[in-house]
């Protein structure tokens, strides 16, 4: 139904404690970081999020993130999805607290919407009142800046970006172009926090408006 929240599935959490000095280089680590923690899930854009999260919780840095090809409809294996997101830090006890963080999120943070009756138009607009490192560093803003994280099929994305960047002063500062990894589109929206809610709420609205209307002009 429509405004269901479309759960994410937390689908591989493990933790090397002192990872190998080739694998180490091959990731491009901090030279304090020995220990990793990797996770993948069904959803990519929350888990973004979530590895954000993680940096404000722990002494942790975003080694790698990326978003499977065509979605977790389509992934390759068991426990691949749709995502896969590698934290690093200086010892076990920083990762395991980067990783309790990013779960913690996936399990009772942002998540996907419906937008139709039958849920097959989902949106994520997730409004972040304070930033972390790593979504900071994506966006090339300051850390502890407040974000609207948007993002939903091709046309109804652009028609809600459109909507979003009309309702509020808010800055475009990432356009995820049509298609992504998995077929989607958005961006990331800074400003203040109050600005960057209404834009969540404007994306929102104007995808659910095109998911029931595809085809008024």
């Amino acid at each position: 139904m429509r405004g269901d929240p479309i759960s994410v599935s937390l689908l591989g959490l493990r933790m090397l404690p002192n990872a190998d000095p080739i694998l180490r280089k091959h990731l491009n680590l901090r030279p304090e970081d020995r220990s990793l923690g990797f996770l993948t899930t069904d959803c990519d854009d929350v888990s973004y999020t979530a590895l954000d999260e993680a940096t404000k919780k722990a002494d942790v840095h975003v080694a790698y993130a990326r978003s499977m090809y065509a979605g977790a409809s389509n992934a390759s294996t068991r426990l691949a999805g749709e995502f896969i997101g590698v934290l690093s830090g200086p010892d076990p006890e920083q990762v395991r607290a980067g990783l309790d963080a990013a779960a913690e999120f996936i399990r009772h943070g942002g998540c996907f919407y419906s937008a139709c009756a039958d849920d097959s138009v989902v949106y994520f607009a997730h409004c972040i009142s304070s930033t972390g490192f790593y979504l900071s560093h994506q966006a090339g803003v300051e850390v502890g800046t407040s974000m609207a994280y948007l993002i939903a099929p091709p046309m109804e994305a652009l028609l809600g970006l459109d909507a979003a960047l009309k309702a509020a002063e808010v800055n475009l500062s990432v356009f995820y172009g049509p298609p992504t990894e998995t077929n989607f589109a958005g961006g990331l929206l800074t400003g203040e926090q109050s600005a960057c809610q209404a834009a969540c709420d404007a994306f929102a609205q104007a995808v659910c408006d095109a998911a029931q209307f595809p085809q008024k002009f």
